[in-house]
């Protein structure tokens, strides 16, 4: 036994054996962290195979890169390599934690413009055992430090290196090859980072996406006029026609688009205690001049709330990693809400109550031609008027109104709201309403921030209704995306009142609300399938603007037979008849899981060609940028050079509005200001 235990050490005391232990203890901690940290939705043998041994390839390669080297910096290389992919692997536990999917490098490049926000939300997502992931690097030191493995000052041959590098291949050439087997097209067809990792790895992932971020920034040199004439087509043999009922009925009134935020469906009629979460935008969603859409559901991917203003202000796509936004908003040709209604006569603006840089929301404006946006900047700075990613909700719609009331009408208008942001943290003397009791600390204070939107909505619609604007108005109405993340399973499940929940479930638990509100609408649920790509032609059919000349990927949901097919960022669906959750495909009606005969099958793989095309279609015309090719009649390519947001510049620009045009709210009120008619509750302002 004692010889067996020396040989056993003399083994772990060469270069070649301390090597192994490197790879061993790497292998099992990425395994730890893929089962417990990451949900992979592995099924069947295969799978499960190649969930196993997927860590070994790469790390034969990556720590393979050491024994090129002798003595202590094989050794340091080895630890050093170790780190980083510790690192790799717990940055993307947090980020996975969070947003059900893996770092990019586009959110990588994006985090400068999120970095003064990220660190709040981090403490909340991190959890003490997660530093357990550095724990094979800590091992390793301590074993060479006290000498217990002692360091190996023989030179490795060069062809035993070669040996393993060559082997690291190989084997991942084996690897791709029962992937793309039990998954055929698994890199060209995919729009699910799950797939990869499971089928790859971690690593592979990385690399994919790194030659993808290369791929796509070389489209755009390549593009050409003639690139657009597939998205032409594909738009025009699936495109929905207004109806006779709806078009133009809400010609040259306001529109405001409130932007709820991480608000969804389920908060409607929600109680808690028998109290109702949101009373205000529940009595808003059933009155009789709203049309809400009970069958909405957002469409975002990593760029969140940027994926889905990217789709409501353009029916253009979220890219599958990153954010359009930060990565394409300040150079590409765009042809957004707010260009298209300036050019018929509309005032334009956003407000928001945080830096103006998040999400390169300064630039991107620009591009999509806002002529207004009051950030943060326009608002007076007290350390209680913010809280989590900016200011409150209460007092934004509040201190708002001085710059909305001397908008010239008609105007386009979006508040984007913030309180109901991760990690929902709210000051004592704002909550007023109890937590749920789920034992999920991220998931028990949601409904606290979500009633405090409510009641900040409540304020703004009494304002709305006192200064006359409800009247001239259309006010829409969409949540932007979840709240609470797919990874909160047994919370959701508590709030479904089940025992349990499954992808189904959670594909109906991602609706956002979508409201329309006008005074001559008959309002009522309309139970039509639709998603935030879908609200710009809807809203345009409404206030009578043609869009059968425009780049659009979404459909009029108030239109003549909709295609109703919603697409989801990875490439999955809904439809009136099927959700497709991974590979599984359930009745929507009652969720059953459907074993498809062979008309289903093909009625299954139409929709799934309809979808894979809809996004690589409009990933073609943002990474292409190839809408500065196109120029439909009657619209103007935006200049950003037209467009400043310094507050001195602005208001000039406003005052000088006024004088020309005498449409806006003062003037309708004899020339005095409405903020007196705004009413509002919040302690920070008394």
């Amino acid at each position: 036994m004692s010889r067996i235990l020396k040989s056993i050490r003399n083994f772990f005391n060469t270069t070649i054996g301390f090597f192994v232990l490197v790879i061993v203890l790497y292998w099992i901690t990425t395994l730890v962290v893929y089962n417990v940290d990451f949900s992979l939705g592995v099924k069947g043998g295969m799978q499960t195979f190649l969930l196993i041994v997927n860590p070994i390839p790469s790390g034969l390669l990556l720590f393979g890169i050491a024994l090129y080297f002798r003595g202590k910096l094989s050794y340091w290389l080895m630890l050093i390599i170790d780190f980083l992919q510790s690192t790799w692997l717990f940055a993307n536990v947090l980020y996975y934690r969070e947003f059900s999917d893996f770092l990019s490098i586009g959110i990588i490049k994006g985090t400068g413009d999120v970095q003064n926000n990220l660190g709040k939300s981090m403490m909340e997502i991190l959890h003490p055992a997660d530093f357990l992931i550095y724990l094979d690097v800590l091992v390793l030191i301590l074993l060479l430090v006290f000498k217990i493995i002692k360091i190996d000052y023989r030179p490795f041959k060069y062809r035993y290196a070669i040996g393993i590098t060559l082997l690291s291949i190989l084997l991942m050439g084996g690897e791709y090859s029962l992937a793309n087997s039990d998954r055929s097209g698994l890199l060209t067809r995919t729009f699910d980072n799950n797939y990869i990792v499971k089928y790859l790895g971690l690593n592979e992932y990385a690399a994919f996406n790194a030659y993808q971020t290369h791929q796509e920034s070389s489209t755009r040199a390549k593009a050409k006029a003639s690139d657009l004439n597939s998205v032409k087509k594909f738009i025009n043999q699936h495109q929905t026609y207004p109806s006779v009922k709806y078009f133009g009925k809400e010609k040259g009134k306001n529109v405001f688009i409130i932007h709820l935020e991480s608000f969804q469906q389920f908060l409607i009629n929600y109680k808690v205690n028998g109290q109702e979460v949101t009373p205000n935008i529940n009595k808003f969603y059933s009155d009789q001049h709203t049309i809400s859409f009970d069958n909405f559901y957002h469409q975002v991917a990593q760029g969140k709330t940027s994926d889905a203003e990217m789709m409501l202000e353009n029916s253009l796509y979220g890219l599958p990693q990153g954010s359009a936004m930060v990565t394409y908003g300040s150079q590409n040709t765009f042809q957004a809400a707010p260009a298209i209604l300036d050019q018929k006569g509309y005032s334009t603006a956003v407000f928001h109550g945080d830096v103006p840089s998040f999400w390169n929301r300064d630039n991107t404006y620009k591009s999509w031609g806002y002529q207004y946006f009051f950030d943060s900047n326009y608002y007076k700075k007290k350390a209680s008027y913010n809280v989590g990613y900016g200011m409150k909700d209460k007092i934004l719609f509040r201190d708002s109104i001085p710059y909305l009331e001397k908008l010239p009408q008609p105007f386009y208008a979006k508040i984007i709201t913030l309180t109901n942001h991760y990690p929902y943290e709210l000051d004592k003397q704002n909550v007023s309403f109890p937590a749920l009791k789920t034992g999920d600390s991220t998931v028990d204070p949601y409904v606290q921030t979500a009633h405090y939107l409510d009641q900040s909505f409540g304020e703004f619609e009494d304002y709305l209704n006192k200064s006359g604007l409800m009247k001239n108005s259309v006010i829409v109405l969409y949540g932007d995306h979840y709240g609470i993340s797919n990874n909160h399973r047994p919370a959701i499940a508590k709030l479904l009142n089940k025992k349990s929940v499954n992808n189904y479930d959670l594909a109906n638990f991602q609706k956002v609300p979508f409201m329309i509100h006008a005074d001559n609408l008959d309002g009522h649920v309309d139970h039509t399938y639709g998603g935030e790509i879908d609200v710009l032609p809807t809203l345009l059919h409404l206030l009578g603007i043609k869009n059968n000349n425009m780049i659009q990927f979404g459909h009029d949901l108030l239109g003549n037979n909709p295609n109703q097919i919603v697409p989801f960022r990875d490439g999955d669906f809904v439809t009136p008849q099927y959700t497709k959750i991974g590979g599984t495909v359930y009745d929507s009606k009652t969720g059953q899981d459907l074993k498809l005969n062979k008309e289903q099958q093909q009625q299954v793989d139409d929709i799934q060609n309809y979808v894979t095309s809809d996004l690589s279609l409009s990933d073609r015309v943002i990474y292409g940028d190839l809408l500065r090719f196109y120029h439909p009649k009657g619209f103007k390519p935006v200049n950003r050079k037209d467009y400043n947001y310094k507050p001195k510049n602005a208001m000039e620009q406003l005052d000088k509005a006024d004088k020309e045009h005498k449409t806006d709210l003062i003037d309708q009120h004899g020339g005095k200001s409405t903020v007196p008619m705004y009413h509002t509750d919040a302690p920070e302002l008394k």
